[in-house]
C-alpha cells in the first residue's frame, strides 16, 4: 500500500528544471522547510540559488507565506552586504526564490577550520560590514531574527543572508513564540510573551553573540546538550537567567565593552546598529598603526 504522505525531498537531480531555463546543478544543502540546489539560470546567463520548498511543505499555508515574504524582502532590499533576490516562482510545480550565488565559506566554516576564532585583522571589518548591514535593515524597518556565523559568507565584501524568518519591526513586535536560532537569539527572541517586544535590538544582539563565539571560540551563553530541547524557557535559553560569559582578557578593552553591551539583556542598552558601526570605526583605523595582531602563543597584544 502506498503512503499518501509527502516525502520530504524532491529527489531533484543535475539537469532536472524546476522553472524554464532554470536547471539544477547540485544539491547544496536545505533546512526544515526549504532544499537549496545551486542552479545555472539561462535567462541570468548565470549560477544562481533555489530555495525551495521541500514537498511536504507546499501544501502548507503558513511555509508558502513565508517564502512569498522571504520573495518580498529580498526585492525591496539593495545593500552591498545583503544577498540579493532576482525571481520567485510561488505558484509552480516548485515554489522556491532565486537568490545570488556567493562563493566563500560560511563564517561558522571558516571558524571551524581556523580553530574557533578569527584575529581582529578579518573579524573588526567584517563586524562593520555586518552592521551596515543590519543598518540598512533597520532603516527599512525590517528584522532579520537569525544572525549568526552560518548566515555571513565569506566574500569580498562579506554577505549577510537567508531572510526566511525576516519580517517587519511592525510583525516582530506581534511575535509570541520563538524565532531564531537558540544560542544567538536575544531573549526576548526566546520569550517574546515575557522579554517582547521584539525588535531591531534583537539584531545586534545577534551580531554580538556571533563576535563573541569569534573572539572566544565558544559561544556566550553555554548549555548542556541535554538542554537543547526543554520545554522550560529558562533551561533551554541560558540567556534568560544570566548575563553572557566574560570575553578573553586578550581582548582589547574597547570590543570588550562593545560586546558585552550588545549582549546586554536590556534591549534599551544595546547600542544600533549605527553605534556599532562608529565604535568599532577607530579600531579599524587603528589595524595597521597602533595594534601589533600577531598572536603570541594564544594571545593578542596591542
Amino acid at each position: 500500500m502506498t503512503s499518501s504522505t509527502p516525502r520530504a525531498s524532491w529527489d531533484l537531480a543535475e539537469g532536472d528544471e524546476i522553472a524554464p531555463g532554470r536547471s539544477v546543478l547540485r544539491v547544496l544543502g536545505g533546512g526544515s522547510a526549504y532544499e537549496v540546489f545551486l542552479v545555472w539560470d539561462a535567462h541570468l546567463a548565470a549560477l544562481a540559488v533555489a530555495k525551495v520548498l521541500r514537498p511536504d511543505h507546499v501544501e502548507d499555508e503558513g511555509s508558502r507565506r513565508d517564502l512569498s515574504r522571504e520573495a518580498e524582502l529580498l526585492t525591496g532590499l539593495a545593500h552591498p552586504v545583503l544577498i540579493r533576490g532576482f525571481d520567485a516562482v510561488l505558484d509552480g510545480e516548485y515554489p522556491h526564490v532565486l537568490i545570488e550565488h556567493m562563493e566563500g565559506p560560511s563564517l561558522h566554516d571558516l571558524l571551524r577550520r581556523s580553530g574557533g576564532t578569527l584575529d581582529l585583522q578579518q573579524l573588526l571589518p567584517l563586524a562593520v560590514h555586518v552592521a551596515s548591514a543590519l543598518a540598512h535593515l533597520a532603516n527599512e524597518g525590517i528584522v532579520h531574527l537569525d544572525v549568526k556565523p552560518d548566515n555571513i559568507i565569506m566574500g569580498v565584501p562579506p554577505c549577510l543572508i537567508d531572510l526566511s524568518v525576516a519580517r517587519s519591526v511592525e510583525r516582530a513586535t506581534r511575535l509570541r513564540s520563538a524565532v531564531g536560532t537558540d544560542a544567538y537569539m536575544a531573549p526576548e527572541q526566546c520569550d517574546p510573551k515575557v522579554r517582547g517586544p521584539v525588535g531591531t535590538p534583537a539584531d545586534v544582539f545577534g551580531l554580538g553573540a556571533t563576535l563573541f563565539s569569534a573572539i572566544a571560540g565558544r559561544r556566550p551563553f553555554p548549555r548542556e546538550k541535554a538542554d537543547r530541547d526543554s520545554e522550560v524557557a529558562h533551561v533551554r535559553w541560558p540567556q534568560l537567567r544570566h548575563e553572557a560569559d566574560p570575553l578573553p582578557e586578550r581582548t582589547p578593552r574597547a570590543m570588550r565593552d562593545l560586546v558585552t553591551e550588545m549582549l546586554d539583556a536590556d534591549p534599551a542598552i544595546r547600542p544600533s546598529a549605527i553605534e556599532v558601526i562608529e565604535r568599532l570605526e577607530p579600531l579599524v583605523g587603528e589595524l595597521p598603526r597602533k595594534m601589533v595582531l600577531a598572536k603570541r602563543g594564544s594571545r593578542w597584544s596591542s
